[in-house]
């Protein structure tokens, strides 16, 4: 495994990573806001064709735009991430979509929930997203496109873009290839 853009504090203890995400860190791509940024952390490995990962997050997001989950990158330009995000006043499910241009959607989470589990499945041409609160089933959020053939950094994203920072645990990471036990 190994960092995108490695935050000073981050720790593994008991099978759980714990980062400090920084501010002024996102990845995003110039719709409505006009400016690229690739400075979130990713923590991940890259894998050639189709893949499933698996990963439970909490965090103590507080600021506007805190972000903690996944993340599916072919290279710069073309990736997801998605996982909560803080947006005003409360979390939500949040999806990136960038294809040259970043699209964003977000969706209500239920209240009360302590921590999400996110489900990645990259098959060929697209990466179907979906997530759970606490203990429930797996709903999905979307299907993506993310161009084939070609190797994908997998794993863990975080970024502060407006606040100060934040701590978020990540636990029972689980990234294989397809059809691998």
């Amino acid at each position: 495994m190994q960092w995108l853009n490695e935050p000073a504090q981050w720790a593994v203890a008991d099978g759980a990573l714990t980062v400090r995400a920084e501010h002024g860190t996102d990845f995003w791509r110039t719709t409505h806001y006009g400016y690229v940024r690739d400075s979130g952390h990713a923590y991940g490995d890259w894998y050639d064709g189709d893949l499933d990962l698996e990963v439970r997050v909490a965090g103590r997001y507080t600021h506007q735009y805190d972000q903690a989950g996944a993340m599916v990158r072919v290279d710069d330009r073309h990736w997801v991430k998605t996982g909560i995000e803080y947006v005003d006043g409360r979390i939500r499910l949040s999806t990136v979509i960038t294809l040259d241009y970043s699209s964003w959607a977000v969706a209500q989470l239920p209240a009360g929930g302590s921590d999400l589990s996110l489900h990645l499945t990259r098959r060929g041409d697209s990466v179907e997203v979906r997530y759970a609160v606490d203990d429930g089933q797996p709903d999905l959020a979307s299907v993506v496109y993310l161009p084939p053939g070609a190797p994908a950094f997998a794993g863990l994203m975080c970024a502060a873009p407006e606040g100060p920072g934040f701590d978020v645990t990540f636990y029972n990471l689980v990234i294989r290839r397809a059809g691998a036990p």
